[in-house]
């Protein structure tokens, strides 16, 4: 692995630790839960070696990341906000790239439409536009892979859960996200990120602040949802999706409407035999999809 160099910078009132790999034009990259920015640990020297200053920071809420003074709940809006001030304080414009994966896809597609000017082109992984990922969210399928969002509602106890014999159930969450994939890397990394209860608290605010059951689906929560990451992007923009994600689930059809939502120059497949976390698992057919889009974008 890259031995990546370290920076960091204030945006939207934190102060965010980053790696990083290359000169030229921003390529912000966005991790999710539960991984790291070492999710793009072969993504990153790939970005950096197509010319571009490949950063990739560590979310609100993981270390070493500054804790935020509310830590008990993250909506979305602060996930766009987040990236937004990165944007800016990074460097975007016009040449700039937007990577995005998970939480950070969410963030993502608010972030590409309302503040167009920060990022020309942009690679979303595995989360899609806020309408079609609500059209899944009340199928049978879909509640069986988002078990998790109730499950992590048992505020009281989930912390202790989580950390219970070294993770385990982080680990078979990635094996059901990733089947087939060892993720003990991944995990090292993780563990480092929420190793102290603030942290652990603040990362588990996504989903305290997104899936209250109490809100969750009412006409109330659709509208924040969209008000926050609705909509299109204008920019050129590649979606990918994997057959065996077990995070959420995608129709072929699906995925190809995602094209709709990005601008001139779109595009997007579904992989076969990829997962969720699909950056590491097959890092080099992922590097070559990615930069052999941007070089045909540019």
């Amino acid at each position: 692995m890259a031995d990546f160099a370290r920076g960091h910078v204030t945006a939207n009132g934190l102060t965010f630790e980053y790696l990083e790999a290359g000169d030229g034009p921003l390529a912000l990259c966005m991790h999710g839960f539960p991984d790291t920015p070492f999710t793009y640990r072969y993504l990153l020297p790939a970005l950096a070696d197509a010319g571009f200053h490949a950063v990739a920071p560590f979310a609100r809420g993981f270390a070493p990341t500054e804790l935020p003074p509310l830590r008990h709940f993250m909506h979305t809006s602060v996930m766009v906000a987040d990236q937004i001030a990165l944007g800016q304080a990074l460097g975007g414009g016009p040449d700039a790239l937007l990577v995005a994966h998970d939480w950070g896809a969410v963030g993502g597609w608010g972030a590409l439409g309302r503040a167009p000017e920060l990022f020309g082109r942009a690679v979303i992984l595995n989360i899609p536009p806020f309408e079609i990922f609500g059209e899944n969210l009340g199928t049978y399928a879909q509640i069986k892979r988002s078990f998790y969002f109730w499950y992590f509602q048992m505020q009281r106890v989930i912390e202790d859960r989580i950390r219970q014999d070294d993770f385990a159930f982080i680990r078979d969450i990635w094996g059901d996200w990733s089947p087939g994939y060892e993720a003990d890397e991944d995990l090292g990394h993780l563990r480092t990120a929420l190793a102290d209860p603030d942290h652990l608290h603040a990362a588990l605010g996504y989903y305290w602040g997104q899936f209250d059951p109490t809100r969750f689906g009412t006409p109330e929560w659709l509208a924040e949802q969209a008000a926050a990451w609705g909509g299109a992007a204008p920019q050129p923009t590649l979606y990918l999706h994997g057959t065996t994600d077990g995070c959420h689930g995608m129709t072929a059809q699906q995925v190809q409407r995602v094209r709709e939502y990005g601008g001139p120059g779109s595009d997007s497949a579904l992989i076969e035999g990829v997962g969720h976390f699909m950056l590491v698992e097959q890092p080099k057919d992922l590097n070559e999809r990615i930069t052999g889009w941007l070089s045909r974008t540019k």
